[in-house]
């Protein structure tokens, strides 16, 4: 039991080291230096900022599709 006991806290404290360390190679990569517009990085001309890309199919697809697939099946 105190070798379990062993082993959880080394692990604990490898998993808190690593995470200290990423946040300080963060840090002094300066990749929280512009967190205003770290945002936005991933909007562009074809996918504006507001304005949603992705819809759900409507019902009527999605029955269109369940019937295709059916009559595509093996009998």
């Amino acid at each position: 039991m105190e070798a379990g006991v062993i082993l959880l806290l080394l692990g604990l404290g490898l998993l808190s080291g690593s995470a200290l360390l990423a946040f300080f190679w963060a840090v002094n990569d300066g990749q929280l230096e512009n967190l205003e517009q770290a945002p936005e990085v991933i909007f562009d001309a074809s996918e504006p900022m507001g304005e949603p890309g992705d819809c759900f199919p409507d019902a009527r697809s999605r029955e269109a599709r369940a019937r295709a697939s059916s009559n595509d099946s093996p009998r």
